[in-house]
């Protein structure tokens, strides 16, 4: 049996866990555990890429997944890190965005065998609670000066908190219990800003007299600088290539840090750890053999071998003079479009006036010539090979077809 908390610690996964008893409950026995998602997307994003891996690694040693989705919990929106409520979500949207994520969640997790993962809704539980009897034995336990003191609340405390989010930390810590209840869950886990609401959970459990819950927290995808990582331009890095196209999504893991490459290769990838070790220890020019080592491999678990391919073909085309261009992102374009109209549609710049800076500043070439004329339209000669290739900086590129 694999020892799995081992291989979590040395990935650099675990930031923290509520019992050191958790380590040997996890290297020798076989547990059901959960993970949730709000589903306030028709898509997951790279936000919960590291979930989706620890699940996985999970999972391979012989663990049970129960993907927990907060179809209840979403009624009310989770206040930690932020400053305003969330927008309610019908029943409808939650049961679509829930297919869109079980696709995404199939390329990472079985949903066949003994320890087959299986999706659960917390508002097949929650949205007929009778408020008197939970207020009396869930409410009961909890200590409101503990809770005001939680990170998630003290946030929110200047603008004013309503009871309806304060429910928020019962109603996850209930989920905890039901699941314990129902499926013998012993385990929940999420990323390290969902510690007090972790703590909720384990802590209602052992105090109704059960010792074996447990929490753990795993290391939000962040850049050296601390900064989150999954943020472009457009915003989030989605998984959904219909959101984020494969090319987009692998030119990203092509153009991090040479600093952020370990912490990619070991957190996003399946690669041991030996090959890791060698990438990671690459010098100067050649850290960028890990870098398009780790943009295949991310691309390939999230968009199929396939798609990863023509991503990498369409980098090699524009940056190394071979490869194809036919997978790089195309935009089609009107007779004589203006090359402010043409920045906008690609996205490069949301309006013409920040389309105007740009230009201004050097940052846009056509066909290799840099452009500085903000009125310039585009004629039959910028399309001579069939299409244009418009680029902001260094390495943001579009192929304009008419």
């Amino acid at each position: 049996m694999a020892k799995i908390f081992d291989e979590l610690m040395e990935r650099g996964y675990i930031e923290q866990i509520t019992h050191e008893e958790l380590k040997d409950t996890l290297n020798n026995e076989h547990i059901p555990f959960y993970i949730g998602f709000d589903p306030t997307a028709d898509s997951l994003h790279v936000g919960h890429f590291v979930s989706m891996m620890v699940a996985s690694h999970m999972q391979k040693a012989g663990h049970k997944p129960i993907i927990l989705i907060g179809g209840g919990t979403a009624t009310i929106g989770d206040p930690s890190g932020k400053t305003d409520m969330r927008r309610m979500m019908s029943r409808e949207e939650i049961d679509h965005n829930v297919e869109c994520f079980k696709k995404q969640l199939s390329r990472f997790l079985s949903f066949e065998g003994e320890n087959g993962a299986i999706i659960v809704n917390n508002a097949d539980w929650l949205l007929d609670l009778n408020f008197v009897e939970f207020m009396r034995d869930i409410g009961s336990l909890f200590s409101v000066n503990k809770m005001l003191a939680a990170e998630c609340y003290k946030q929110r405390m200047e603008r004013g908190l309503t009871f309806f989010e304060l429910g928020y930390m019962l109603m996850q810590s209930y989920d905890f219990l039901h699941l314990y209840n129902t499926y013998g869950c012993k385990l929940q886990m999420g990323g390290n800003d969902q510690w007090s609401n972790i703590l909720g959970g384990v802590d209602l459990i052992r105090r109704i007299g059960h010792s074996d819950s447990f929490g753990l927290t795993f290391k939000l995808l962040t850049t050296k600088e601390g900064k989150k990582m999954g943020k472009t331009e457009k915003g989030a890095l989605w998984l959904d290539a219909n959101k984020t196209s494969p090319y987009e999504f692998y030119q990203y893991w092509r153009n991090i840090a040479d600093d952020d490459v370990r912490t990619v290769l070991c957190l996003l990838t399946f690669l041991p750890m030996d090959e890791i070790n060698r990438l990671s220890s690459l010098k100067d020019e050649k850290i960028n053999e890990a870098k398009k080592i780790a943009a295949f491999e991310i691309t390939k678990l999230i968009h199929g071998e396939e798609e990863a391919k023509k991503a990498e073909e369409a980098a090699n085309a524009l940056f190394e003079g071979n490869g194809s261009l036919d997978n790089m992102p195309t935009a089609k374009v009107s007779e004589n479009i203006s090359i402010l109209e043409a920045i906008i549609q690609t996205g490069m710049a949301p309006s013409k006036g920040q389309a105007r800076t740009l230009i201004e500043q050097g940052g846009i070439t056509l066909n290799d010539e840099k452009i500085s004329d903000t009125t310039y339209v585009l004629s039959n000669k910028d399309f001579e090979n069939g299409y244009a290739i418009l680029r902001k900086g260094k390495k943001v590129y579009y192929k304009l077809e008419k």
